[in-house]
């Protein structure tokens, strides 16, 4: 029927196929590559809570921004209603300085009023020029004069 050198082929190729087909089954089964599959699962599931919780943040903070500015609308409106009032029943009996709202400068512009502010400036009453003054870190502590030798030679 068959020679032996084509039974030997044929058993080594089927060995060979064998031995392949139950690695790769074991690997597939194995301890490993079910701890590397449920880590990835893992991993993909807390990626998934990390943008649902991004997400869920800057949904947050767009109602803040939206809430806030519907709060400066309404306050806007409360301020030019009591200006209005103001003016229509305060007339001629008190100065009236509310002013409206509506026709707002840029709001990065600094005011005037605010524009030069200069830090405090050291005035403290001083005897001399040589004096720390109140801004001084030194200022209020006062520092033993150190002992000379001789002076100690002196009193023995």
């Amino acid at each position: 029927m068959y020679s032996l050198p084509v039974l030997i082929a044929v058993a080594v190729v089927t060995l060979l196929v064998g031995a392949g087909a139950g690695l790769l089954l074991g690997r597939r089964t194995g301890g490993d590559a079910r701890r590397l599959r449920e880590a990835e699962r893992k991993l993909d599931q807390v990626m998934q809570e990390k943008r649902g919780y991004e997400a869920e943040v800057v949904e947050h903070f767009s109602q803040t921004a939206r809430l806030l500015n519907s709060l400066t609308d309404s306050y806007r409106e409360v301020h030019n209603h009591l200006s209005e009032g103001a003016g229509r029943l305060c007339q001629d009996h008190a100065p009236v300085s509310l002013g409206r709202l509506q026709d707002r400068g840029d709001d990065a512009a600094i005011p005037a009023h605010l524009a030069n502010i200069q830090p405090p400036l050291d005035y403290a009453p001083k005897s001399s020029p040589e004096d720390k003054g109140i801004l001084a870190e030194e200022y209020g502590i006062e520092r033993p004069a150190p002992e000379s030798p001789l002076r100690e030679h002196r009193d023995h």
